[in-house]
């Protein structure tokens, strides 16, 4: 991925619902690409996912401890 497409991704990231993550994941991990260059885009975008997901989930228990 190049640099503007990888910004691209974050920006939706951090504004997609987390039903939307998860379905652009579950579409990642299915699909079926056979250049080099792409299945490296490939685990860079669920690595992006899972690094936000996790995120999400710290975010939500430290807020949960708060009350």
């Amino acid at each position: 991925m190049d640099k503007d497409t990888i910004k691209a991704f974050i920006a939706w990231l951090e504004a997609a619902t987390e039903e939307e993550i998860l379905q652009r994941r579950e579409q990642a991990q299915k699909a079926q690409v056979s250049t080099h260059e792409g299945k490296a885009d490939v685990r860079l975008a669920l690595r992006l996912i899972d690094e936000e997901l996790i995120a999400r989930l710290d975010l939500k228990q430290m807020n949960h401890g708060k009350d």
